[in-house]
């Protein structure tokens, strides 16, 4: 199985998480918004969870705001690692490359195991 990801993918995926953790405490109180023409009708136990809901929707909001906050840290972290990798891998391999030797008669000799004429 191959797998292929462009340079920016985790940086834009970091960008739109950023953005959506904003909108979504901003969706978490506009649904409190929303259904507060609702209150009346509500009695007892669903009355109850509702105040509760309505009472807590900051820290609600905050407490997925927060969330969403560590998923974006962890793909910066992400990101951080594929490019510190992809950066140490080049590096390898130009070192490996740099103390080969390609000339013809050389590269005959390991394939073949004798000398080149």
């Amino acid at each position: 199985m191959k797998f292929a990801m462009e340079a920016e993918t985790l940086v834009r995926l970091g960008q739109r998480s950023t953005t959506e953790s904003e909108d979504l405490g901003t969706l978490v109180r506009s649904l409190v918004e929303a259904a507060e023409p609702l209150q009346g009708v509500f009695n007892g136990g669903a009355r109850s969870r509702f105040n509760n809901f309505k009472e807590n929707t900051d820290a609600i909001a905050n407490g997925l705001n927060g969330a969403l906050a560590g998923i974006v840290g962890a793909i910066s972290g992400q990101n951080l690692a594929f490019n510190t990798a992809s950066e140490d891998g080049a590096a390898a391999h130009d070192t490996g490359q740099a103390g080969a030797d390609f000339s013809s008669e050389a590269t005959l000799m390991r394939i073949s195991g004798q000398s080149a004429l």
